[in-house]
């Protein structure tokens, strides 16, 4: 081997070892803990980072919370200004108002994961990740409809205005309007207890017969749950709620008749999405597309299966 040769050879070998060495930097944006399922986030995403960034020196993993999504659509910024990323992963705080902020991540190139809640336009992201928002809807409406009958009232508590929200509220909708099940009423309660808990009163107030309530959430699930037995009324219905908090799937267990079923949504949806993308840059795995997980009907049979005592959620 000449001495030029041998020259280019080793200027290869150090650039290769350089571009293998390049740290890859992905940022994650959550909403902040306002709640028990977005709690769950938070944890299953500090276990993630900790969890790939061991596995994988080269990776750089930030995460930031948003309690908003004007300060969501600030993180994004900070995260390409200062962080500089290659990729994000983000749960949007709300789909409309974080549609724009991610498309223009987009067009400057980066890698875009986007979880649970989707955007308002189709395809602005390379992956998404998601629980079956249409099949909770379904799942849940299918067990209200076997337990009433056909027949009944119901009130149902709503998330808030996401994409989710709404595929969950219509595949619902479309199963029970072929019933003669009456929904009285349904509003918004921002997956959160204490405006589960002051919807579900001013329904009491309202409606003097009530035979089930969908509150679409388990956080949502246990404010209707304080303002039923508050009114003393909490013989009367049952509460059908979703995602798999442990202390709703402890009720399950032990037969608890007010709450007899919970509808499967993990946190752990982040966990995926951060670990798909980061096969993107560790691997040459396709992983472009859409990754839906199960939404499991859980009862007093299975409880067991999807209790967690040790998880924040």
């Amino acid at each position: 081997m000449n001495r030029s040769f041998r020259i280019l050879a080793v200027v290869a070998a150090l650039a290769f070892g350089v571009a293998f060495a390049q740290t890859i930097v992905i940022g994650v944006s959550i909403p902040a803990a306002t709640h028990g399922w977005t709690g769950g986030v938070n944890w299953w995403a500090a276990q993630t980072e900790a969890r790939l960034e061991a596995a994988y020196p080269n990776l750089d993993i930030v995460i930031n919370t948003a309690g908003s999504p004007g300060e969501q659509a600030d993180d994004i910024e900070d995260l390409i200004a200062i962080n500089q990323i290659d990729a994000l992963v983000i749960l949007p705080f709300e789909s409309d108002p974080l549609t724009e902020p991610v498309a223009s991540v987009k067009d400057r190139g980066i890698f875009v994961t986007v979880v649970d809640r989707g955007l308002s336009r189709p395809g602005i992201e390379d992956v998404y990740v998601a629980g079956n928002n249409t099949v909770m809807g379904q799942v849940s409406a299918e067990y209200i409809i076997d337990r009433l009958g056909g027949e009944g009232k119901i009130v149902v508590l709503r998330g808030i205005p996401t994409t989710i929200d709404n595929e969950r509220f219509d595949a619902f909708m479309a199963l029970v309007e072929e019933t003669d099940i009456e929904v009285l009423d349904s509003q918004y309660a921002n997956w959160n207890r204490d405006d589960g808990f002051e919807v579900m009163q001013d329904f009491l107030t309202r409606f003097p017969e009530i035979d089930a309530v969908w509150a679409q959430d388990d956080d949502i699930a246990l404010g209707v749950v304080e303002a039923l037995r508050q009114a003393g009324r909490d013989d009367e219905l049952f509460v059908v709620g979703g995602a798999g908090m442990k202390e709703i799937i402890k009720g399950v267990m032990d037969g608890d008749e007010l709450i007899p079923v919970d509808v499967l949504y993990p946190p752990a949806m982040i966990a995926t999405a951060m670990e798909v993308t980061a096969l993107k840059f560790v691997s040459d795995v396709p992983i472009l597309g859409r990754y839906i997980l199960d939404s499991t009907l859980i009862t007093p049979e299975n409880a067991a299966d999807y209790y967690f005592p040790d998880s924040p959620f």
